[in-house]
């Protein structure tokens, strides 16, 4: 009776299994399947990717000191990187598999402007997180062109207008005004010359011919690695720079520089960093490329869950990756940013790894970086305005995001409300330092809407 009663289990049990592999009854049977029978298959699970030291590579670090790559079936090397060039050049030539990078490299790698290349986002890194900072000189004459409050705290944002007198100044005494950025096509240099131009200070203009970006220029600014900008500004080299954390906390700390606005300030909520792979690679290996994109959302959800962030400021201030004191870090990190020596203000949002669809790669953001390099020159001449969604679509690739966290929601790790619905464009905004409107579907109109920069029919 026994033997009869397992057969009869063992018929029931096939059964079931026969039935759920055909007809209308496969559908239902694959929503309950258990995550492990619907890992992505990988190509490529021994991966090296770059990074430079930087709070905003956070991700990369995160993903794999929480195990978030190892659950994907994917063994990382994340290794620090010498300046941005280095970053671009070894992941266009496949040293790199993919790497933390500023937003505008692989823009310019595809809208013809430095070294050419197929390079794509499927990945956003970050909102926010720079600031601009000058040294104590500087700020000693800017402080008085500052308005206060009753209390007698510099009221912000502080606008470059407060700079402009100590510009003057520093040329009448035969001194140009030197100030640094962290590449020509970085984050920072759009910033800073969006900061200056908003005051009427021309921060020079780059041509076919002239790659420098001085012509004409009010400021002369020039590249400087992160980690060297507090030594070059304490050496008088220049005046000031736009970086990103932890270096602007670190001039705070060594007492040599007042960071005096962020990059929050200067358009609320922008977008920063990108993780970038070629072309080539998500070709060659499509399900690797989900996989590394499911890891990194992941860790941009846990570093924006309530009390991580300490133990964030920890992983970061090992030597592998930002090498720089917790107590630097944690300055902007966690909740906080510190001005003038004694002056931290709240400033919850001024670093974002996952809050408003922080990771999505959308088109309106990419666009905003290709209106500032035909702004500068960077561009040289006039493109209609459908030239820039056409070239954006081929470089950021909200596709394989969505691939990524449909897969996420289906297991559990991010609630479904966490996926934008979207063409892509964000609403148009006037969240920027001076009020002007961008609307990512009209790129000519907001290149023409500015005083100081290149003009298009």
């Amino acid at each position: 009776m026994k033997s009869l009663i397992t057969k009869a289990s063992l018929l029931f049990s096939l059964s079931v299994v026969l039935f759920s592999c055909g007809g209308k009854e496969k559908k239902k049977e694959a929503a309950t399947v258990p995550v492990a029978e619907t890992k992505l298959t990988i190509e490529k699970p021994q991966l090296t990717f770059g990074f430079i030291k930087l709070t905003d590579m956070a991700p990369l670090a995160i993903a794999k000191e929480k195990g978030f790559f190892e659950d994907e079936g994917l063994f990382v090397s994340v290794e620090a990187q010498s300046n941005w060039k280095n970053v671009l050049d070894r992941v266009i030539d496949g040293q790199l598999d993919g790497s933390h990078m500023l937003a505008g490299q692989p823009i310019a790698a595809g809208a013809g402007f430095g070294r050419q290349a197929e390079l794509v986002t499927a990945f956003s890194m970050d909102l926010n997180g720079n600031g601009i900072t000058v040294s104590n000189d500087v700020w000693s004459k800017m402080k008085a062109n500052v308005p206060k409050d009753v209390d007698g705290k510099p009221i912000h944002p502080i606008k470059a207008d407060a700079l402009k007198p100590v510009i003057n100044e520093y040329k009448n005494a035969g001194k140009p005004f030197k100030m640094g950025m962290v590449f020509p096509v970085s984050t920072h240099n759009y910033e800073i010359r969006y900061w200056l131009a908003a005051a009427g200070i021309n921060p020079g203009m780059y041509t076919a011919d002239n790659v420098q970006g001085q012509i004409d220029a009010q400021v002369l600014l020039s590249v400087t690695p992160p980690p060297q900008m507090p030594a070059t500004l304490e050496a008088g080299t220049i005046y000031g720079y736009c970086v990103g954390e932890p270096w602007n906390q670190q001039a705070v700390f060594k007492g040599i520089g007042v960071p005096v606005v962020t990059n929050y300030e200067i358009w609320k909520n922008n977008p920063e960093k990108v993780f970038v792979m070629t072309k080539k690679f998500i070709e060659q290996y499509p399900n690797t490329a989900v996989a590394v994109t499911k890891a990194l959302i992941r860790a941009g959800k846990w570093l924006d869950e309530p009390g991580n962030r300490a133990e964030a400021v920890k992983i970061l201030s090992m030597s592998q990756y930002v090498g720089a004191d917790e107590a630097v870090l944690a300055n902007s990190m966690t909740g906080t940013f510190e001005f003038e020596k004694g002056d931290k203000r709240d400033l919850p949002d001024f670093n974002v790894f996952y809050k408003y669809n922080a990771t999505y790669p959308f088109y309106s953001d990419g666009i905003w970086f290709l209106t500032q390099m035909r702004r500068w020159g960077q561009i040289p001449e006039a493109k209609p305005a459908d030239w820039y969604e056409k070239t954006i679509k081929n470089i950021y690739r909200p596709d394989i995001w969505k691939k990524a966290a449909d897969r996420l929601v289906k297991e559990g790790k991010i609630p479904a409300t966490d996926v934008p619905k979207t063409d892509g464009y964000k609403p148009a905004t006037v969240d920027f330092i001076d009020g002007t409107k961008y609307d990512a579907k009209d790129p000519i109109g907001y290149i023409n809407s500015f005083k100081i920069g290149n003009k298009d029919k």
